[in-house]
């Protein structure tokens, strides 16, 4: 039997927009500074559907699933691109590296944290932690003119360093980035250091404390969350005086 791509896509869209509503669209569009079209459906009320999809759909194969991805993604409505990005993260164990190329191309049509932050930390983390050697693709997207492409470099290193992946990997991509004014880049860079130290301290502070004097506010605040009071008064002191932490 023929996987209908494009009628489950539009199936799925009916269940969306019966569970949305025009205030919380309005709400949505407004917030999200999106040109998409919003059903104002929340992003518990997705996943729910998402779920329930793929409950009924478990052994769905690679193809399948990457055609059902680009009918979600045809239509330039948010919940359809959401759920895009939600089935992307649930059937990950069939994706493989030649994917990161729709990833990206995705990435690059998202223009909103709330698509990118799910393809690259979720699904691209995942791809990269299940093959370590395909990491180093990511170093042209570190790069990229694009600052969604960028932060989806930083951000796909979430999993693998709390899995012990090397730092070394995103360290060169943050100090790369340390001087940028983009606010995104800023927190994914500072996202990914509190996350890190809440397993691995000395590296974090270790890398940190040369470059406080660099450090925006947004990145620093972020990073030292889960660092000891010591540490963390150290570097938010040298972060304030514009010099190395000692």
């Amino acid at each position: 039997m023929v996987f209908a791509s494009r009628a489950v896509a539009d199936d799925l869209e009916r269940v969306l927009r019966a569970l949305g509503t025009p205030e919380r669209a309005d709400g949505e569009k407004r917030y999200l500074k999106s040109d998409l079209d919003f059903l104002g459906v929340s992003v518990w009320g997705i996943r729910k559907v998402m779920k329930a999809f793929a409950e009924q759909h478990r052994d769905l194969p690679h193809d399948d699933v990457v055609a059902l991805i680009e009918a979600l993604w045809g239509k330039p409505v948010f919940e359809r691109r959401m759920m895009a990005a939600m089935l992307l993260e649930e059937y990950v164990a069939v994706l493989d590296p030649s994917d990161l190329e729709l990833i990206e191309r995705l990435i690059r049509e998202s223009k909103t944290w709330a698509l990118v932050d799910v393809l690259s930390g979720d699904v691209v983390g995942e791809i990269i932690l299940r093959n370590p050697k395909v990491a180093a693709r990511l170093d042209a997207w570190a790069k990229d003119d694009d600052f969604w492409v960028r932060r989806s470099a930083l951000l796909a290193q979430l999993l693998p360093l709390k899995h012990g992946a090397s730092f070394r990997r995103f360290a060169s991509y943050a100090d790369a980035m340390l001087d940028e004014k983009e606010f995104f880049i800023r927190k994914a860079i500072g996202w990914v250091l509190r996350e890190t130290a809440k397993r691995r301290p000395d590296e974090v502070y270790e890398w940190l404390a040369p470059r406080a004097h660099r450090t925006s506010g947004v990145t620093i605040r972020e990073a030292v969350k889960y660092l000891d009071d010591v540490r963390k008064d150290a570097l938010m002191s040298a972060y304030k005086e514009r010099t190395a932490a000692s």
